[in-house]
């Protein structure tokens, strides 16, 4: 019944809208609020807005993991809305962190980057003293995001800290007033939906990926089938990705090139205001699900509840009904809450029920009187 009073409304809606379309014809066009112009960022086309800035995004989030069919939960991850509430006033703007781990061979790697994510990303890291988010101070954040994962990566060489067999991907996504920075090693995923269309703002490091088999292949490493196999060990260890921190059985010491990295790739990108909300998951999301089923999933959930939480939730379920067969874990991030039309509350459906009636008695008297 709730399915079909929200159809209604929608086709409601739509009827009142072509409506007032047909009556504005005459009307001159509207000036848009804000003139933008399209840049390509690394892969990605942003909006930089050329007058005053739009304010920032209300940042709401909400988080799920589930262990799925494993016989142990690998998965760590973070979620901060609000980062002065650790940092005090270190951000001149507001601030939100997130991220997702994935954990293999045990889940030492993955729980001590989440223990000490705040310290790596930002408390030991030395940032230009300024109010402005410039060009300067982005390209030291993203400096400083890279030389995160490599810390990490170099702490988890300490065999009390994790094995040696053992280690993380890792995905950061930090929202710095209207700046979004995405970090990644490994096959988590982040997705931007922006007005409805998947947006990968981030890319999967596995064996499959071209770029990725052919910077494994000129270091000497070898690829077979979906897996990176370290061929210097009799018993061939494989791993179903390129890039992890951690897994120093893996890795050749201090000083060489190995095939396995931790070093991240690193975007930034401008948020609009037709980017809706973020999805960062492990890839036990994404092995069975498109980006772009898993953003259209979350947005019509978002639009009949408006939780994020909830959404996660619901995500991760999704994935464990299409049988994946890993850990599930799933990270909604709101930058704005849905267009309350969308929403179909009552109140909303009595008042375009009424707008309807008017614009249908008008339409019959003109066409009456011609």
């Amino acid at each position: 019944m709730k399915e079909t009073t929200e159809i209604m409304c929608n086709v409601i809606d739509v009827q009142y809208q072509l409506f007032l379309a047909k009556d504005q014809l005459n009307m001159a066009p509207s000036t848009p609020v804000f003139d933008s112009i399209s840049t390509e960022v690394s892969r990605f086309e942003t909006v930089v807005e050329s007058s005053a800035a739009k304010p920032f995004p209300c940042i709401r989030s909400g988080s799920h993991a589930d262990i799925g069919s494993r016989p142990s939960m690998d998965d760590e991850h973070v979620r901060i809305d609000d980062l002065s509430a650790h940092l005090g006033s270190y951000f001149k703007c507001p601030s939100s962190f997130y991220a997702v781990f994935d954990g293999h061979g045990g889940r030492d790697a993955a729980a001590y980057v989440k223990r000490n994510a705040v310290r790596l990303f930002f408390e030991d890291v030395r940032l230009p003293q300024t109010s402005v988010v410039d060009d300067v101070f982005l390209g030291a954040l993203l400096n400083s995001h890279r030389e995160a994962f490599l810390q990490a990566d170099s702490a988890l060489a300490d065999k009390s800290i994790a094995s040696s067999s053992c280690g993380t991907t890792a995905l950061t996504a930090l929202v710095l007033g209207r700046h979004l920075v995405v970090a990644n090693a490994g096959d988590c995923r982040a997705v931007l939906c922006r007005k409805g269309v998947a947006v990968d703002v981030s890319q999967d490091h596995k064996p499959s990926s071209l770029p990725e088999r052919r910077r494994v292949e000129e270091l000497g490493g070898r690829v077979e089938g979906e897996y990176l196999v370290d061929v210097s060990q009799d018993h061939k260890p494989s791993l179903s990705v390129t890039r992890a921190l951690g897994d120093w059985d893996f890795k050749l010491r201090a000083g060489s090139t190995s095939p396995l990295t931790a070093e991240p790739e690193v975007q930034q990108f401008m948020l609009t205001e037709a980017d809706e909300f973020l999805i960062i998951g492990c890839d036990g999301i994404w092995d069975v699900m498109s980006s772009q089923h898993a953003v259209s999933l979350v947005r019509r959930g978002l639009r009949l509840h408006d939780d994020p939480e909830h959404s996660a939730r619901e995500l991760v379920m999704e994935a464990s009904r299409l049988h994946s067969a890993d850990n599930l874990t799933a990270v909604v991030v709101c930058f704005a809450s849905p267009n309350p039309v969308e929403s179909c509350e009552p109140q909303s459906r009595r008042l375009r029920c009424s707008r309807l009636s008017e614009a249908w008695s008008k339409l019959k008297s003109s066409l009456e009187g011609n």
